[in-house]
C-alpha cells in the first residue's frame, strides 16, 4: 500500500481492497520503524488518526465522505491543529497546543483526510536544509548523511520515504520546491493568495504560501482542489474561481510555449543537473511544446532582495513571541525587560535570531530607505520581468535547485552559501507566482528537479504540463531503496 500514490490509494479504498484503518495502521507502522532514522516527525497522532480512519470507513460504507475520504496525510508543524502541538520547529513554541485549526487543516479534514502527525521543519521556516529545527535535522531518504532541503524537509522526507503519500508544506522562498527537488518528489507552491494563510504561523507575510508535497502532479492537483479558495478570515486570500485541477490535467503540451531562462543556466548550476533539466525540456519539446529562450534581467537580484524583505517581515511577525501570552518563558525573571530578553534569547535559535536582527536593522531609522524601500523597488522590477516574459510564453521552466542534495553540516557555517540554494525559486515568491518542482532524473544517484512557473492563478497550466511530463517519463515512480 505504501508504494501507491494518493490517487492509487483512493481507488483501492473505493474498490474495497483495504480499509482506511488498515492503511493507517500500515503507515503508522512505517513511521514508527523509520522515525529515528529520518527524524521527519515532531508529533505522531496515532490514536486520533485511527479514530478518523474508522469514521472514514463508516462514511464510505454509508455512501458518504469527501474527496479525500480515508486518505492519510501529514501537516508541516506550522499549521495550527486543534488540540495538537504546533511548534514551528522552535523551543519557544515547544509546549504550544493550538486551540483551533488552520483553514488548510480544516478543509483537509472536512474532505475526509486522516492526519497522521506533524512534520519537522526549519525553525519558523527559516532555512534551506532542515538543520535549524530545535528538534534536530531531518535526513534525506536517498542518503541519510545528506540534507532533504528545507524548510519543509520533514514533509519531503516523509513522502519520499513512502511513510505517507502526501503532506502539506509552506513556501516563502522555495521551501516546498527545493526539498521536493532534493528528495525526488513533487512540490507545488500556488499563487500568493490562492490558499488561505489563516492559522499558518507567519514568517514573511507577503511571501508565505501554503502548498503540497506529493509523489505525482495528479495528487497535487487533487489536494489543491480541496485547499484552494477564498477564506474571509485571511485578508490576503484571493476571491478567484477554483477550477477542476484534476480534469485539467489532460490538456496536452502540444502548442505550449515554454520559456527557458538564460540566467538560470550559468556557472552556478551543477553541470549534471543542467544536463538532466535540458533533457527534460527536450522531452517536452518532442511532445509538441516549443522552447523559447527568455531573459529575466533582474532575477540575479532576487536573493539579496529576499534577504532584506523576508527578515524585515519576520522581525515584525516574531515580536509576538515574548514569553508573556504563550510559549516558552524564562525562569524567575527579574523584571519585564529580563522576561523579554531571556525568553526570546532562550527560545529562538541562531538562524531566527540572525534574521530578526537583520530585519530590525533594515527597518530602523536611517536605513529604511537604503535597504527595505530599495528592496521593494527591486521586487517590482523582478515582477515586471516575469510579466514581460509571460507575454511571450505560457510557462517558464528551469532547474529547481543549483545542485543535488548536500551533506548535513556542509553549509551551516556559511549562511550566504546556504541562502544561494534558493536562487532559482525565490523569484516566484517575490512576484507571487505559482511554481511546481517535478523529478527529472538523477545526478550521481541523487534526484534532480525541474521547475515550472506560471502566471498568476495558472496552477491548472503548470499542473497539466507537469502531469504530461510524468506521462512521458517515470522518474516520479523511483524511490529510495532503503525505504522500499
Amino acid at each position: 500500500m505504501h508504494r501507491q500514490t494518493l490517487r492509487g490509494l483512493y481507488d483501492g479504498l473505493s474498490r474495497g481492497d483495504f480499509s482506511s484503518r488498515e492503511l493507517t495502521e500500515a503507515l503508522l507502522g512505517r513511521i514508527e520503524a523509520h522515525g529515528a532514522t529520518l527524524n521527519a516527525f515532531i508529533t505522531v497522532t496515532a490514536e486520533s488518526a485511527l479514530l478518523q480512519a474508522d469514521l472514514a470507513d463508516k462514511a464510505r460504507a454509508n455512501g458518504t465522505g469527501g474527496p479525500l475520504n480515508g486518505l492519510p496525510i501529514v501537516h508541516k508543524d506550522l499549521f495550527c491543529t486543534k488540540g495538537v502541538l504546533t511548534t514551528c520547529g522552535s523551543k519557544i513554541l515547544g509546549d504550544f497546543v493550538s486551540p483551533y485549526d488552520a483553514t488548510v487543516v480544516q478543509r483537509m479534514a472536512d474532505a475526509g483526510a486522516v492526519m497522521l502527525g506533524k512534520t519537522n521543519m526549519d525553525e519558523f521556516a527559516m532555512g534551506s536544509s532542515n538543520e535549524t529545527s530545535f528538534y534536530g535535522p531531518v535526513t534525506n531518504p536517498w542518503n541519510t548523511k545528506l540534507s532533504p532541503g528545507g524548510s519543509s524537509g520533514g514533509s519531503a522526507a516523509a513522502v519520499a520515504a513512502r511513510l505517507v503519500p502526501a503532506a502539506t508544506g509552506t513556501d516563502t522562498g522555495g521551501s516546498i520546491r527545493q526539498p521536493a527537488a532534493l528528495t525526488g518528489i513533487v512540490g507545488l507552491k500556488p499563487t500568493y493568495g490562492r490558499v488561505s494563510r489563516y492559522g499558518m504561523v507567519a514568517f514573511a507575510s507577503s511571501l508565505d504560501q501554503a502548498g503540497v508535497i506529493t509523489r505525482s502532479a495528479e495528487d497535487a492537483a487533487l489536494l489543491l482542489g480541496v485547499m484552494a479558495g477564498l477564506d474571509k478570515r485571511d485578508s490576503t486570500s484571493a476571491d478567484h474561481p477554483v477550477p477542476d485541477y484534476v480534469a485539467g490535467l489532460s490538456k496536452p503540451v502540444k502548442g505550449l510555449k515554454i520559456g527557458v531562462v538564460r540566467q538560470h543556466f550559468d556557472e552556478g548550476l551543477d553541470a549534471s543537473c543542467a544536463e538532466r533539466v535540458r533533457a527534460s525540456l527536450a522531452a517536452l519539446e518532442d511532445a509538441g511544446a516549443s522552447l523559447v529562450e527568455i531573459d529575466l534581467p533582474s532575477i540575479g537580484l532576487s536573493v539579496p532582495t529576499y534577504y532584506v524583505v523576508a527578515p524585515a517581515e519576520c522581525s515584525s511577525n516574531l515580536s509576538r513571541f515574548d514569553g508573556v501570552r504563550f510559549g516558552h518563558r524564562c525562569g524567575d525573571p527579574e523584571d519585564l525587560s529580563d522576561l523579554y530578553c531571556r525568553s526570546r534569547g532562550e527560545g529562538f535559535g541562531a538562524e531566527v535570531k540572525r534574521r530578526i536582527m537583520t530585519g530590525t536593522y533594515v527597518l530602523s531609522a536611517g536605513y529604511y530607505d537604503a535597504y527595505y524601500l530599495k528592496a521593494q523597488k527591486v521586487r517590482q522590477l523582478i515582477s515586471r520581468d516575469f510579466k514581460n516574459a509571460f507575454e511571450k510564453v505560457d510557462v517558464i521552466a528551469g532547474p529547481t535547485a543549483p545542485t543535488t542534495a548536500f551533506a548535513i553540516g556542509e553549509k551551516t557555517d556559511d549562511p550566504i552559501t546556504m541562502y544561494l540554494n534558493d536562487i532559482y525559486t525565490i523569484g516566484a515568491n517575490l512576484a507571487g507566482l505559482p511554481g511546481i518542482s517535478v523529478p527529472c532524473g538523477f545526478a550521481d544517484g541523487l534526484p534532480v528537479g525541474l521547475q515550472l512557473v506560471g502566471p498568476h492563478f495558472a496552477e491548472e497550466t503548470i499542473l497539466a504540463c507537469a502531469h504530461q511530463y510524468q506521462q512521458l517519463t517515470d522518474w516520479h515512480t523511483e524511490g529510495p531503496e532503503d525505504f522500499a
